[in-house]
This record gives C-alpha cells, sequence and structure tokens, in this order.
C-alpha cells in the first residue's frame, strides 16, 4: 500500500488507537449521515475499506443485521479483533494492489484511506467492481492541499510552530506517496468512473477536542521521523505538545470531501 520506507501512520503504533477514536468523534456523524441517506438497511451486503478503527464497522453491522454482511479489510487490521464476528468478517487486504475480495456489495466504503494508496486508480475501479448495479459508492477523502494548516488563525508563536510541524509532516505524506489534492477530485473521478447521481460535500471542524487529541497523537506518532529528517528538533515537539495540551488554541483538520454515487 505504501512505499518501501513503510507507511507513516501504522497501526502497530499505540498512538493509532487513540487517532482513530479522534476521527470517529470527528468524523463518525457525517459518514454516518451519508450511509443513512443511501436507505441502508437490514440485509444489505458493505465492504468497508481500509476499515483500520471499529466505529463505521459496528454501527455498519448493527444497520445491516443479522441477515446482512460486513466485510472489513485493512493491511492491517490488528485493531479490527473485537468486531470479528458476525455479521463483521475481517480480512487483511491491499485494495491498491489485489483483486476486490468478492462483489456483489450493496454499499463500498472508504474513510482516509485513498490519499495514502499510491495505485489510487487501481484501487477505486476495484471497489466499484465489487459493487452490485445500483449499489452505492461512498469515499471520504481529507485534501490537506485545499486547507494546509493546523491552525488557520495563526496568531501568535505557538501557532506559527504547529503550523511548521504540519507542513513537515505534510511533506513527509508526500514522500510516501499521498496525494495532498485528492479530495477535491472525487466528484469528478467518480463521474468519469461511471457512476450516476454523483455528489459530494465537505466538512472542516475549526476547533474541537477531538482535533487537539488527533493532533497529539499524530504528532507523538511521527515524532521520530520529523526529527531524523531535519524537520523539527525534540524540543519543537516537548513545546508544541505542551502548547495543544494547554488548549489555548484553535485547533483544525483538513477538510474531509465525501462523495457518493450510484452504480448504473
Amino acid at each position: 500500500m505504501t512505499r518501501s520506507d513503510g507507511y507513516l501512520l501504522d497501526n502497530q503504533q499505540t498512538e493509532a488507537e487513540q487517532r482513530f477514536d479522534a476521527f470517529a468523534t470527528l468524523f463518525d456523524p457525517t459518514t454516518f449521515r451519508h450511509l443513512s441517506g443511501f436507505g441502508l438497511g437490514a440485509g444489505w451486503r458493505c465492504w468497508e475499506v481500509g476499515a483500520g478503527g471499529t466505529s463505521v464497522v459496528s454501527w455498519l453491522a448493527k444497520k445491516v443485521g443479522p441477515t446482512g454482511t460486513v466485510l472489513a479489510t485493512d493491511i492491517d487490521t490488528s485493531l479490527l479483533t473485537e468486531v470479528s464476528r458476525a455479521p463483521v468478517e475481517v480480512r487483511v487486504h491491499d485494495v491498491g494492489a489485489e483483486e476486490p475480495p468478492g462483489d456483489g456489495f450493496d454499499l463500498v466504503h472508504a474513510r482516509l484511506v485513498l490519499v495514502h494508496v499510491p495505485d489510487r486508480e487501481r484501487a477505486l475501479r476495484s471497489m466499484i467492481q465489487a459493487l452490485r448495479p445500483g449499489g452505492r459508492l461512498l469515499i471520504e477523502d481529507a485534501d490537506p492541499a485545499l486547507q494546509p494548516l493546523i491552525c488557520p488563525d495563526e496568531s501568535g508563536p505557538e501557532q506559527q510552530l504547529a503550523n511548521r510541524l504540519r507542513k513537515g509532516f505534510r511533506s513527509l505524506l508526500a514522500e510516501r506517496g499521498a496525494d495532498l489534492a485528492y479530495g477535491r477530485r472525487l466528484p469528478r473521478l467518480l463521474r468519469e468512473a461511471g457512476l450516476h447521481e454523483v455528489q459530494a460535500d465537505a466538512y472542516f471542524p475549526l476547533t474541537s477536542p477531538a482535533c487537539a487529541a488527533l493532533e497529539s497523537a499524530t504528532v507523538r506518532q511521527i515524532r521520530d521521523r520529523l526529527v531524523t529528517a531535519g524537520l523539527a528538533t525534540d524540543e519543537d515537539i516537548d513545546q508544541h505538545l505542551a502548547n495543544v495540551a494547554d488548549g489555548g488554541m484553535d485547533l483544525a483538520t483538513a477538510p474531509m470531501i465525501s462523495a457518493w454515487g450510484r452504480k448504473a
């Protein structure tokens, strides 16, 4: 899924679960609103791509009930063991390198996945191929190039430091093949792939305790890589983490763009 130097934010690190908890708090309401709008219900067959954490998988399982199925795939399924029971099946799968793990799905969903996949075109084709006629695809991805700052209101040295570290984070992502302007292209890509009734919107939290929790966990997770690459010092990172813990900064995320469509 990633280049030879490894996925920057792999699930084996201790901060990964904290990041997934923050993602759930920030983005689950938007995701669930879109999925509910499709009429999702009992008996649906769903594929959750790059599941990572458990919140979306667990929600889908409740919606489809015992007559439905939820296939949860990821290159690392270590955080999915607690949901690995009917109607959920957990499977190791690389959406950017392997054939679809099935077909005839009523719903295929991926959140904050494709931006990290080098062969995004293949991954998107794979997900559309797996849909039944009339099935729904929902892709949700960030667009850090659209809004690159962790502190859009850069009002002082604390915010300036935060934005400098965020720039370093984006550099590390780009070096590993992440497309930092992918989210804005999703509506066009879904139309070009032949989907019907394509729509999109974006969610952009400007300040939230979950944004602070996400920032703290992310910086701790990439700390060594920032220092090794010369993008920050240990003193920079210690100061930034202390600033985040003080709670005096308005921390944002990149906009999460949700795009959806129906297979003909």
